[in-house]
């Protein structure tokens, strides 16, 4: 074997290690959802408790992502990496380990320290592994498989849980993160970091708990009520530390964020979209699997196959994409792809009353193909939009866009569905043929259940409530894709607005001058 071959397996070997270590995380998000039942049982949990299983995760990823990304730069990616990728296997352990609800939320936050470590280091790895001319393939590989295991989160939850243990579900990073830590301790380059920067802790004094206090009001609004005086307050809070945080920043000689990252119209493009993405995806992977199981009925395994004609676009395009990115520039295929995820999101929308799987297919191998067109190319874009020293960073910000993308999402889509499921069922009990007081109030635990993601017993309810709040959970599912669908075509003007073909920072000035040019 060629010492050149020997150094091109090696960077295939990364690629494969940083792309296990990404697909844990992202299928940690969506993993767990359909064994939110189970875990509840189990642990005596209450229907607020246990969306924490989730939220406790969410919130530390997007609390610390950015503080992640900058201290991969400061001490280097592959020992940020390590570090992260330990806590988050110990964490694993300790969830599957749990046995009470703190136990478990606890666990689950400290899971999310790690993954808060591990996903800018993973990103910058891949971009700093391969040159110019490898990384958009690089990159195709390592975003396109990691989105296809965030989407088959829910089925593999389903298995685990119908046929082992919820427990499973965190075990299973066991054996995972340890094949990966070996693997990384082989392959990936030590690089050393910048000796002479600093963190800089007015900076996370400000970000951390300005992004805390926003997502976390966006995450309990619902339950504590948007007018509250917690949800207002802290999003007051939010608001005036993230403020501060901005104006603040570009003062300090080393900063959290380089804000400037920002000038460039291409990262500032490439983060809105995928922040725009994450939020609608939330209805595809979250309310979609609701939906299947509480109209349609399907049991947790059969939700999560429903979700395979979009996985599959993801698994077989998503590749190739990075050599499109490197031929073509972002405009055109990222603009197509927010245009396709929108029109697979609004067909959704106006068919769900047809109350038949089939139809929900096309848009789902649309929303797939459309993914696939987005995510390589502006992960990559975004990489090379950077300087390689501030790639860590980058990828702390992009990686923070899209989660707290996600929780806006999460919160919004979830607030018109709550709203509207109300307002129908409120229509149901006060008609001739409505409700009793006793049925009002299994037609209340119901619709509670549904948003919580739980098989509802629809068994013991009576054929008119279980028809009202079927037809009252589709309208209110359907209003809230057209709101997504929406947002994604907002994303495909910005993208064909914004965007141009750039290449690299780390270009050859040959090649970059060569590059820029029509999109």
């Amino acid at each position: 074997m060629t010492p050149v071959m020997s150094e091109q397996r090696r960077k295939w070997l990364v690629l494969a290690t940083m792309t296990g270590a990404l697909s844990m995380i992202l299928i940690d998000q969506t993993v767990v959802s359909v064994a939110l039942p189970t875990i509840q049982r189990d642990l005596d949990m209450s229907q607020t408790t246990v969306q924490w299983v989730v939220n406790a995760y969410l919130l530390a990823i997007a609390g610390l992502v950015a503080v992640g990304g900058r201290l991969g730069d400061i001490l280097g990616q592959s020992r940020v990496f390590r570090v992260g990728a330990l806590v988050f296997v110990v964490a694993s352990g300790l969830c599957g380990l749990a046995q009470d609800d703190w136990w478990l939320l606890g666990a689950r936050a400290v899971q999310g320290l790690g993954a808060a470590l591990m996903i800018p280091a993973s990103q910058a790895v891949v971009a700093n592994t391969f040159d110019v001319s490898e990384r958009g393939r690089a990159m195709g590989i390592y975003a396109g498989i990691s989105m296809l295991f965030l989407a088959l989160g829910p089925l593999l939850g389903g298995i685990l849980t119908e046929y082992v243990t919820w427990r499973a579900v965190f075990f299973i990073n066991l054996p995972i993160g340890l094949v990966m830590l070996a693997a990384a301790h082989f392959t990936i380059r030590h690089d050393a970091g910048d000796r002479d920067a600093r963190l800089d802790w007015l900076g996370v004094a400000l970000l951390v708990p300005g992004l805390t206090a926003l997502v976390l009001a966006l995450m309990q609004g619902q339950a504590w009520g948007w007018a509250s005086a917690p949800t207002i307050g802290l999003l007051a809070a939010g608001i005036a530390l993230t403020a501060a945080f901005v104006v603040v920043e570009p003062r300090r000689r080393q900063p959290l964020i380089e804000l400037r990252l920002f000038r460039s119209r291409n990262f500032s493009a490439d983060a809105f979209v995928l922040g725009v993405v994450q939020f609608s995806l939330t209805g595809v992977t979250v309310f979609g699997a609701i939906w299947v199981q509480n109209v349609l009925g399907f049991s947790p395994v059969t939700a999560g196959l429903s979700l395979l004609p979009l996985t599959l676009p993801l698994l077989f395009l998503a590749p190739a994409m990075g050599r499109v990115y490197d031929r073509i520039g972002p405009r055109l295929v990222v603009t197509v792809g927010c245009a396709l995820v929108a029109g697979g999101l609004l067909w959704n929308a106006g068919v769900f009353d047809q109350v038949a799987y089939a139809w929900l297919v096309p848009s789902y191998l649309a929303m797939g193909a459309g993914l696939a067109l987005i995510m390589t190319p502006a992960n990559t874009d975004a990489m090379n939009s950077a300087e390689r020293r501030l790639r860590g960073e980058a990828s702390g910000v992009i990686q923070t866009v899209r989660q707290v993308g996600g929780t806006v999402g999460l919160a919004i889509m979830g607030t018109i569905i709550a709203g509207i499921q109300q307002t129908k069922i409120d229509a149901f009990i006060a008609s001739d043929a409505g409700a009793g007081p006793g049925q009002a109030a299994q037609i209340e635990r119901l619709l509670s259940e549904a948003q919580e993601g739980q098989q509802s017993a629809l068994a013991q309810i009576s054929p008119e409530v279980v028809a009202s709040a079927k037809t009252a959970m589709t309208s209110a599912v359907s209003t809230a894709y057209y709101v997504a669908g929406g947002v994604m075509l907002l994303a495909a003007v910005v993208s064909v607005v914004v965007l141009r073909r750039v290449r690299a920072a780390d270009a050859p000035p040959a090649d970059r001058a060569a590059a820029v040019g029509p999109a």
